[in-house]
């Protein structure tokens, strides 16, 4: 990613990411390539920062992988962050996630539920014996000849759930290399007149996994709550070239 392009993703408008506002919640679509919470080192710039710029007191509710876009509740106060640490606790908040993964799969209702273990420094793997109970639900939405636009819910939070679960089915999210997805490339699905000059790099078209918290809907102080985010560029992108491409 060229420094334009890293500047344009670090510091967004915080503003400008807000999809709902009220007195206890703001509602984000979060912009890949931008870490919820302070990393260790701390240097860069996080969710938590710009919003804290916004609003002293908002706390982050749970968090996104750092590549991951879409919805994301930040609370405005104290009472509202330990509400929402409840329901996400009690497993009351119904979360759905888009991707798109390699391959052509069939998912009906598959429930995954491989337990997860937590190696420390991001390094998750599955194992039966010493894993903490993890569930997730995959319904296929979308079939191209070589992809699959798939609807993720997780029932539990684990680190890296869907990418992990999904890995064990072979059917890794495209451009996770942690999980041995591979980038889609422009030339790879346009076969006939693509052409690149002899000293450009061909890059893919979604330089990320491909990733969106779509979804997220709660029960507040007896209020129902229901919020969707937009594809952002990239993922809608990749999206257009398939149909276009590889339907």
């Amino acid at each position: 990613m060229d420094i334009k392009e890293q500047n344009q993703f670090k510091f967004p408008k915080f503003q400008e990411l807000i999809i709902h506002e009220d007195d206890n919640l703001i509602v984000i679509n979060k912009p890949p390539f931008i870490a919820s919470l302070d990393a260790r080192e701390g240097g860069e710039v996080n969710i938590l920062r710009l919003a804290k710029k916004y609003h002293p007191d908002a706390q982050v509710c749970h968090r996104l992988d750092k590549d991951t876009s879409g919805v994301l509740l930040i609370a405005k106060n104290p009472e509202t962050y330990r509400s929402m640490s409840i329901e996400f606790e009690k497993r009351r908040v119904n979360k759905i996630y888009h991707a798109i993964i390699g391959g052509t799969h069939v998912f009906e209702d598959l429930t995954v539920d491989l337990p997860i273990l937590n190696q420390g420094n991001k390094n998750v793997t599955i194992d039966r014996y010493n894993g903490k109970p993890s569930e997730t639900i995959f319904n296929s939405i979308r079939y191209f000849k070589h992809f699959t636009l798939v609807e993720c819910k997780p029932i539990t939070g684990r680190m890296h759930q869907i990418r992990i679960h999904l890995a064990t089915q072979h059917a890794a999210i495209v451009g996770d290399a942690m999980y041995k997805g591979k980038p889609v490339y422009l030339s790879q699905i346009k076969k006939r007149g693509y052409t690149l000059s002899k000293d450009q790099e061909e890059q893919p078209i979604m330089k990320r996994f491909a990733l969106h918290s779509k979804s997220v809907s709660f029960k507040l102080n007896d209020k129902e709550y229901s919020f969707e985010a937009e594809y952002p560029k990239d993922f809608a992108t990749l999206l257009k070239q398939l149909e276009k491409f590889d339907a």
